[in-house]
């Protein structure tokens, strides 16, 4: 049966957050930045593990990251009132045509996504926290909660960090926009600087590393490593890539907040992917040609803030300045993994109060400050993240994140496709080309093919970072995915039940009468 024609003039029917228009094209960029920051936790992790063998992946998923940035700017200047950034676009894409699967794609959806980015304020935290230990010389006397161990002072920065971030959150997006634009300027600008930094410096260039996109072992990119062939070894790092390169799309939470989202969608979402798609690709090759695939095979440079002295100590020489350039560096991934962690907080506190007033998520997170901020979203996602900081390690938390963070991004692909298909003449401020829809919906297959073969085989290999075994995290993820069933149930069987005769009685009222 052919399907119905679409109505010449199309309107897309969706649930309003609600939230005040407080920004602009820079604060949604300057805050989603968040995203492109991660680069100082991936980088090193990739080089030191796969060599220039980690390029050709790196180059794939941050393509897709950016094709995904292009998509959210059409779907965001459609729904310019959603809030939530990605999952709240699924909702609108499905209901008309299966209204009731509709309904848990969007719970299911923003679910999968706080579990994916609530996480990045722990681990940056716990990462900056290593740098002011490391500065500082502090002790590194702690305990093991699980079989990670976590120092005290570790464990006392991040969680007195993430409860201080707590505060420019919870003030409104006007006010964080200034404290993230502070904290952007001080960090992306000379990590830029780092990236192209060898250009100023060639003798100490060697291209030649890059030369058939070898491991760190001297070996072929086709080689098999850590017990893997090339294949099954790029899909599994492409789920730890994914958390990170993909990331460039935290802009899209707040384009619903912009004063002009047909302008300020297209401008924020462009801007924040090619910045991803430059820092992503040559903070990686600036590693390899300057160090060289022999350095990056020292195990002692698997540690994010060694590698970037290690990295600016060959290109500006050792001297009498150098113990200054590591504490410049210091300082600039410090402030940048706070802005990350910033993000982390206030981005999934809107998607958890999309999902409230959508109807999928207990009514708690509906409530609103009068900063137009849903502060108990963000209380949620402080005590969360504390939590978290109990995992201790990197790795730990990128194998947890993940199994929710991938997933969110499927369900809103197939709906870019479907709205591109069934709805065509949908008012769209900025539109990309019809052949678009077919990219989306490969997209969505390759990051299939990465969460069910990539992420159980990096979780189950000791091809990480620290050479653990992640599995039991990766489970643990799973467990907090399907909570939302728990989740949903109670707001659908308890709370609407509870509030059922006093909104229909609110519907009865006659305007201006007294209930």
């Amino acid at each position: 049966m052919a399907d119905a024609p679409a109505p010449e003039h199309d309107e897309l029917v969706y649930q309003s957050a609600g939230l005040p228009k407080t920004t602009n094209w820079w604060g949604a960029f300057v805050i989603g930045l968040a995203g492109t920051i991660l680069v100082t936790g991936i980088a090193p992790v990739m080089v030191t593990s796969l060599g220039a063998a980690s390029v050709p992946v790196i180059v794939v998923i941050t393509i897709s990251g950016y094709i995904v940035c292009l998509l959210l700017a059409e779907l965001s200047a459609m729904m310019p009132d959603r809030a939530g950034g990605l999952p709240s676009y699924a909702y609108p894409a499905y209901k008309d045509r299966w209204p009731r699967f509709a309904e848990h794609v969007n719970g299911f959806t923003a679910w999968a996504y706080w579990l994916g980015w609530f996480p990045v304020a722990p681990l940056n935290m716990i990462l900056a926290s290593y740098y002011i230990v490391d500065r500082f010389n502090l002790s590194q006397a702690g305990f093991t909660p699980i079989h990670t161990k976590i120092a005290w002072w570790t464990l006392g920065i991040s969680i007195g960090g993430i409860i201080l971030l707590g505060i420019p959150a919870i003030r409104g997006l006007r006010f964080g926009t200034v404290f993230a634009t502070a904290l952007a300027l001080l960090s992306m600008i000379p990590l830029t600087f780092l990236a192209i930094s060898w250009i100023f410096h060639p003798s100490v260039v060697d291209f030649g590393q890059l030369w058939h996109f070898r491991h760190t072992d001297g070996s072929s990119f086709f080689s098999p490593l850590f017990g893997h062939g090339w294949l099954t070894l790029s899909i599994a790092f492409s789920f730890l890539l994914t958390w990170n390169v993909i990331a460039m799309e935290a802009a899209a939470c707040y384009i619903g907040e912009t004063r002009d989202p047909d302008r300020d969608a297209k401008i924020a979402m462009n801007l924040e992917g090619l910045y991803g798609l430059f820092i992503y690709t040559m903070i990686p090759v600036a590693f390899i040609i300057v160090i060289g695939l022999k350095g990056l095979g020292n195990a002692a440079l698997t540690d994010p803030k060694t590698i970037f002295v290690t990295f600016s100590s060959k290109v500006f020489g050792t001297g009498a300045g150098s113990s200054l350039l590591e504490w410049l560096i210091a300082i600039m991934l410090i402030l940048a993994l706070i802005l990350s962690a910033l993000n982390a907080i206030t981005g999934t506190a809107r998607s958890l109060h999309q999902m409230s007033t959508d109807g999928q998520f207990p009514r708690f997170f509906q409530h609103v400050n009068k900063h137009g901020v849903p502060n108990r979203s963000m209380y949620f996602n402080i005590v969360c993240s504390i939590a978290v900081v109990f995992m201790g390690g990197a790795v730990e938390i990128y194998t947890f994140s993940n199994v929710g963070y991938l997933a969110s991004f499927i369900p809103v692909l197939i709906g870019y496709f479907l709205l591109r298909k069934y709805r065509p003449n949908l008012r769209r401020p900025f539109k990309l080309p019809e052949f678009m829809k077919w990219v989306a919906l490969g997209i969505a297959g390759m990051y299939l093919v990465i969460y069910f073969w990539g992420g159980p085989t990096y979780a189950s290999c000791a091809c990480n970072a620290a050479g653990r075994k992640t599995l039991p995290y990766y489970f643990i993820g799973i467990a907090v995915l399907l909570s939302y069933v728990v989740l949903w149930a109670y707001r659908k069987y308890v709370e609407d039940k509870r509030h059922a005769p006093a909104e229909a009685s609110a519907a009865m009222t006659p305007t201006g009468a007294s209930p």
